[in-house]
């Protein structure tokens, strides 16, 4: 990063702080400015993992200066945010926007409403987010609905109807209901038959590439007009399994003529020869169409509002046709663009990520290369950092971006003080130690909380340091918690405590481990598995403690090696190695 970045990168961290800050009367917090600083900052992005540090302490300095001071200092770097905050009522500080005609409402009731296709990629935590929060916001009911329809094109993961319930918990939200469109096949058959007998919709045995042609030239199909006994009596010849794959299908009547030719008289109902994966729906044959099905179950489970993507439009549209016939009022929609991820190389698509899986290039839905809630969870990512991001990211009908140093910022803010720091050592190299040096370290378990005591990190004869750490040869370097050393004579020789070496003379800080007493630990990270070893004390952790490796970042340990449990009495655990402790990275 070159220094005219780095003056830019503090300046814009500075206004978005000051602003902040002056927004809610309080300090202003790294985690909150992080979303709109990289998202009005495309250049910051690749960049990310530098700038929640720079930010930190531009947002240190601000936290400093009085509420006249921080005024004075926005004014003078952009005097527009300041009549912004003017501008601004109380009720501004909601991130989210009112919900539309909410007062006409008893209860605001909404949807989530899953593919079980697979388990959740990260882009799909977006709808319980905002949707648990609006339930919060409005003291209303959130359900669960899986659109699990179509046994065929989209086929439901029997693992991933508890795999999603398990990620809303994790976001930190539990449902008020839980239901199955599977179950529901005979409510969806009733609502066609009587949708039948007011004329809303006919059967018709057109190919779809005959159909097409109709469609596009605003012509009726030849069977639209057939009598309301022979539709009633067709379908439930569909529902009895008569028909095949193709041979009949269920349209529901619009506008022939209609503008959009994707609204005229489309698909409600069509037959699917393969069984649904769930025994209580193998034996049905006729499903609905999703535009069916969640128009109808919308309105029977109260619906108030829908969230849905911006792409979706022409589905309200189609809705609203079966709605008019059975005079029912269609809930409040919004209609937002999609959210994009950076930093993955797979895809964020359930299809592309179980693909992999299948071919063994990931290790599954959890691998830290996949793009999934399962992994970032498996990282040591909190739920309330990828919810606060999402919530960050409002209901714009346009696409938005999420930073993952976001994400990380957020939780960097939830984990830091709580996480134990401890030494680990990559790609190392030994070093025998020469001198009076000091037979042990004692480094703060907690740089910032003094009470939780120290480490003891016995010196040894020789210790591990990490290649790129390695002082030329004359060079000194400081061991963290032992002193000052020289390189010489393929050593290190003790030169004293004198901490001004670092304060004055700018003798760089490392870390270390014994080269006896250590812990042999593979970190899994997103571009690998990295092997190294910590120090003596990083054996009584446990798993799913989050700790950091000092100058390295934040971990969640996944596995205790087989000798770390046996020597505390413990039951061993499941790991890939039982000789060395597994952790998974979570961000720096």
């Amino acid at each position: 990063m070159d220094d005219e970045l780095r003056t830019k990168i503090e300046t814009e961290a500075e206004k978005h702080a000051l602003f902040n800050a002056l927004k809610h009367d309080s300090d202003a917090d790294v985690g909150a400015i992080m979303g709109s600083l990289m998202g009005e900052n495309p250049d910051f992005r690749e960049h990310g993992s530098e700038v929640p540090g720079i930010a930190g302490k531009v947002v240190a300095q601000v936290n400093q200066l009085d509420g006249d001071e921080r005024r004075d200092r926005l004014e003078e770097l952009d005097a527009e945010l300041v009549e912004e905050l003017d501008a601004e009522d109380e009720e501004d500080d909601q991130v989210l926007p009112d919900l539309p005609n909410a007062e006409e409402y008893d209860e605001i009731r909404m949807r989530c409403a899953p593919n079980p296709n697979g388990p959740w990629h990260i882009g799909h935590g977006r709808m319980p987010a905002v949707i648990g929060t609006y339930k919060d916001l409005y003291d209303g009911e959130m359900l669960v609905r899986f659109d699990d329809t179509d046994p065929e094109t989209k086929r439901p993961d029997m693992s991933a109807y508890d795999a999603i319930l398990s990620d809303i918990d994790y976001l930190g939200f539990e449902p008020d209901e839980v239901i199955k469109a599977s179950d529901r096949l005979e409510t969806y058959y009733d609502h066609a038959r009587d949708l039948i007998e007011k004329g809303g919709a006919y059967t018709c045995s057109c190919s779809g590439e005959e159909f097409s042609n109709l469609k596009n030239d605003a012509k009726a199909c030849p069977h639209r007009d057939k009598d309301i006994e022979t539709t009633m009596a067709e379908f439930e010849d569909m529902i009895a399994g008569e028909y095949s794959s193709g041979e009949m299908v269920l349209r529901v009547k619009t506008d022939i003529e209609h503008k959009n030719p994707a609204l005229r008289d489309w698909v409600a109902f069509r037959i699917i020869d393969t069984p649904h994966p769930r025994p209580e729906a193998a034996d049905y044959r006729c499903w609905p169409m999703l535009d069916f099905q969640s128009g109808v179950d919308d309105h029977l489970t109260g619906m108030t509002h829908i969230i849905r993507g911006i792409d979706l439009q022409d589905s309200a549209k189609r809705q609203q046709f079966v709605y008019d016939y059975f005079d029912w009022e269609y809930p409040e929609t919004i209609h937002w663009g999609h959210v994009q991820v950076d930093e993955y190389d797979v895809k964020m698509s359930t299809s592309t990520i179980k693909e992999l899986i299948e071919k063994g290039e990931l290790d599954g839905w959890d691998d830290p290369r996949a793009p999934t809630l399962q992994s970032v969870r498996r990282r040591g990512i909190r739920g309330e950092a990828i919810r606060e991001a999402m919530v960050g990211l409002g209901t714009s009908t346009s696409n938005v971006d999420l930073a993952m140093s976001t994400i990380y910022a957020n939780n960097r803010e939830l984990v830091d003080d709580g996480a134990p720091r401890f030494f680990f050592v990559r790609d190392s190299v030994e070093y025998p130690l020469i001198g009076d040096y000091p037979e042990a370290a004692e480094p703060a378990v907690h740089p910032d909380h003094e009470d939780r005591g120290t480490r003891h990190i016995p010196a040894g004869e020789a210790v591990l340091i990490e290649a790129d750490d390695i002082p030329d040869h004359g060079e000194r370097v400081w061991l963290k918690g032992l002193g000052c050393f020289q390189h010489t004579r393929d050593a290190l020789q003790y030169t004293g405590d004198d901490i001004s070496a670092v304060r004055d003379e700018g003798v760089d800080v490392i870390h270390w481990v014994p080269a006896e007493a250590n812990v042999p630990v593979r970190m899994r990270t997103m571009d690998g598995d990295v092997e190294g070893v910590a120090e003596p004390d990083f054996a009584e952790t446990d798993v799913d403690d989050i700790v950091q490796f000092e100058r390295v970042g934040f971990v969640r340990v996944d596995s205790v090696a087989r000798s770390a449990t046996e020597s505390r009495a413990a039951e061993p655990r499941d790991s890939e190695d039982d000789d060395e402790t597994v952790t998974y990275f979570a961000h720096e």
